[in-house]
């Protein structure tokens, strides 16, 4: 009778279990768990690349492939006695269990046609995509254009630490009064209508916003009237035309140095000679903060684990991490994931693949 009993609750159990544990209660249960930790593992790659960047050190990648996860379950159920002087005790005891054991699948991105995609300059079309849906011009063009007409977004960032300043007052004042101009609906941008491949600008004349335009005119180097006409945007610096805007994106790679020129680095680092210091006329430090992409980036150093961080790596015995209430710096980097995403993180690669169990 009694193990009869045991029996019955051994099969409720398993029941239960395989309710709760397996099915659709494992996808409830380790779906959302495997997605975080995917996330977080790539969002620390790309950080970890950039910091790598800085000091001179070769970039790697790697993508989870596949993941693969298998559930064993087991149950246990016995019998105990026990004698005493005056009875005989018999005890049950039951017991179950089921175990998780996960394989990653891991694919190193790299091959030729990868590095054409982290070194090829991201579309302008792919840009505009941003900020129509949402993301500042001055964030998206600050980080990803280092160059329009004759103003130059700090080109020399675009690689290895310059030891001189780089150029980039002037367009980082253009962005201002575009961004001002765009929020103000005086600037669209937008595809001709003749031709889907051709981007196009417009600027509308607004009451109140002429100084402005008269401004940005002189900035961008356009020799018409800049209120209501329109300028076309292309790639042409060897034969500008007065009426467009020959604009140069960075690509992956150069968007990444860019970014690593935004870190906090440790002074022993500095004393020890790890980075190059860029330097003013003047041979002060230069500050990075001052350029266009600094306002919307800062990766900061420690030498313990920082507790409110987003993101943080371990490099030469230091913490570098991306502060959690940083919101400028979080949008940037999300910005960057979809960037890559959009340009690099679709490649395929065939080579070797690494599996790892995980216990």
């Amino acid at each position: 009778m009694i193990i009869r009993t045991f029996g019955i609750l051994l099969v409720s159990c398993f029941i239960t279990a395989c309710q709760s544990g397996f099915g659709p209660g494992a996808l409830r249960t380790t779906h959302p768990a495997y997605n975080q930790a995917i996330a977080q593992s790539m969002n620390e790659q790309l950080l970890f690349n950039i910091v790598k960047l800085k000091y001179y050190d070769k970039p790697y990648f790697l993508k989870v492939g596949s993941v693969t996860a298998a559930l064993a379950f087991d149950a246990k159920i016995g019998l105990g006695s026990k004698l005493g002087s005056s009875s005989e005790s018999i005890s049950p005891s039951l017991g179950i269990a089921y175990t998780d054991k996960p394989t990653l699948s891991f694919q190193p991105l790299q091959g030729e046609d990868f590095l054409k995609s982290v070194l090829a300059p991201v579309p302008v079309g792919s840009l505009l995509v941003l900020t129509q849906s949402g993301w500042s011009i001055e964030r998206v063009f600050g980080l990803c254009v280092e160059r329009i007409n004759q103003l130059y977004n700090a080109p020399s960032a675009s690689g290895p630490t310059p030891e001189s300043m780089p150029e980039y007052k002037d367009f980082k004042q253009a962005l201002a009064l575009i961004r001002q101009l765009q929020l103000a609906k005086a600037i669209e941008f937008g595809l001709d209508v003749e031709d889907q491949k051709q981007i196009k600008m417009r600027l509308k004349s607004l009451p109140g916003h002429e100084r402005s335009m008269q401004e940005l005119a002189r900035l961008l180097g356009l020799k018409q009237a800049i209120e209501d006409t329109v300028v076309k945007l292309d790639y042409n610096f060897l034969h500008a035309h007065p009426d467009s805007l020959s604009i140069r994106p960075r690509s992956i790679a150069s968007i990444m140095f860019y970014l690593s020129h935004q870190i906090d680095i440790p002074l022993v680092h500095r004393d020890q000679g790890l980075v190059m210091l860029t330097r003013n006329a003047d041979q002060t430090p230069f500050d990075w903060r001052q350029t266009p992409v600094g306002e919307f980036f800062q990766i900061k150093s420690a030498k313990e684990y920082p507790q409110q961080a987003f993101l943080a790596v371990p490099y030469k015995d230091y913490w570098f991490y991306i502060a959690d209430n940083d919101l400028k710096s979080k949008s940037t980097f999300m910005l960057l994931s979809q960037l890559f995403d959009l340009q690099a993180g679709q490649q395929q690669y065939n080579g070797p693949t690494l599996t790892l169990p995980v216990r």
